[in-house]
């Protein structure tokens, strides 16, 4: 379970402070992800907790992805989020 945040920026902050380092090209990939698909903070953080547990790293292409499917599949809240992985074998 991740720690309850509200912004990107704080979930990239708690994630730091758990030893993950994203480099600049990746927070434009967040950027650009969010900003692509109209995503909430919400859902760009359950992206990059899914990319992070299912890719083991951060993979900016598997992502944008997840980012499109949430949209594609009207995914508003975290719980919707996890659900789709599970539904589609991205974690298990």
């Amino acid at each position: 379970m991740v720690k309850s945040v509200t912004t990107v920026n704080e979930y990239l902050d708690y994630l730091t402070s758990k030893g993950f380092q994203l480099g600049e090209d990746a927070l434009g990939f967040i950027a650009f992800g969010q900003h692509y698909t109209g995503s909430s903070d919400e859902l760009v953080n359950t992206a990059l907790e899914i990319t992070l547990k299912a890719q083991k790293e951060f993979d900016g292409s598997f992502f944008v992805s997840l980012l499109e499917m949430f949209k594609e599949n009207q995914v508003t809240k975290r719980k919707e989020g996890l659900q789709i992985a599970f539904e589609k074998g991205i974690m298990k």
